[in-house]
């Protein structure tokens, strides 16, 4: 994976202000955000990396690792308490071995950790594991019905994955390998991706359950007959029984969401009926309402 030089990409200077970064970061997001940018993959790429470049910049603690470090930031905890232990080790071997030079064992640490040459069976290179990466995936719910793949850039590397029918808002998935490259031959990071499904305007979900509510004509209440409603999965007919009620509740078995990673099993639907009153009466059918109350 390429390493990002976060002030290019946000375009300003090492010595930017907070105040500088936040307004081209607010600039350049909204330039390149993926709402004004449809099926454009290079807008998306780019508005993931500006995202990833003011995380780090607009944190005083990872803006100073990252400019002291570079590349390898994610690691100065590790090349911090390694120097660390480095140093107690020289001072006790100067207390231990007075009038030796010590002072290289100290220099190979550095020449270990940055990529200098050590001297012949010192500055073994110790190996970190990369930095696991965390990601949000937006998704309407139509997406989250079907099994489906979908590719997402994560500091500049393309990753196509498949998504389950069935994910739940808020759930996390992990792509192992795909975090934070490791230092001197470690591991990968993992990437942690969690899901953010949006309202739907007709069906609201709760588990593998959905739950709509469907007007039905004042006439058709009383006196029952056959109405066709929408499913995530088409239409389907159902019949109306004579004289429903407002606030009636009908089950359509498995006409709910499909159930996470369990392969044909669904859950229900379940509709309930909002009886409207008609409006605009003419005077024939007033009369005709009025009749009837009288009956």
């Amino acid at each position: 994976m390429n390493f990002l030089d976060y002030y290019k990409i946000l375009g300003i200077n090492k010595s930017a202000t907070p105040v500088e970064i936040k307004n081209a970061y607010r600039k350049l997001a909204r330039k390149y955000h993926p709402d004004l940018n449809p099926n454009n993959a290079e807008a998306k790429m780019n508005f993931q990396q500006i995202n990833e470049a003011n995380a780090v910049l607009s944190d005083p603690d990872k803006r100073k690792k990252y400019d002291q470090y570079g590349k390898d930031w994610e690691h100065a905890a590790e090349f911090e308490k390694q120097k660390q232990q480095q140093e107690q080790s020289f001072n006790d071997r100067r207390e231990s071995y007075a009038g030796q030079q010590p002072e290289s064992d100290f220099s190979s640490f550095f020449e270990s950790m940055f990529g200098g040459a050590a001297s012949p069976g010192r500055g073994r290179q110790s190996k970190f594991r990369g930095e696991d990466y965390n990601s949000q995936l937006q998704l309407n719910l139509i997406d989250a019905y079907k099994t489906h793949k979908q590719e997402l850039t994560v500091n500049g590397q393309n990753i196509r994955i498949t998504i389950p029918a069935g994910i739940e808002n808020g759930q996390t998935i992990k792509i192992a390998g795909h975090g934070g490259v490791g230092a001197n031959g470690g591991p990968n990071g993992d990437l942690y991706i969690t899901f953010a499904i949006a309202p739907h305007p007709v069906f609201k979900r709760m588990g593998d359950n959905l739950y709509a509510t469907v007007d039905l004509d004042l006439y058709t209440a009383v006196l029952g007959g056959e109405i066709v409603v929408n499913t995530l999965n088409g239409k389907v007919k159902l019949k109306v029984a004579p004289e429903t009620q407002n606030g009636s509740k009908v089950k359509l078995k498995d006409k709910g969401f499909p159930v996470y990673k369990n392969e044909g099993k669904f859950g229900d639907l379940y509709i309930t009926y909002v009886v409207k009153i008609p409006t605009n009466l003419t005077d024939k059918q007033k009369t005709l309402f009025t009749e009837l109350s009288k009956s």
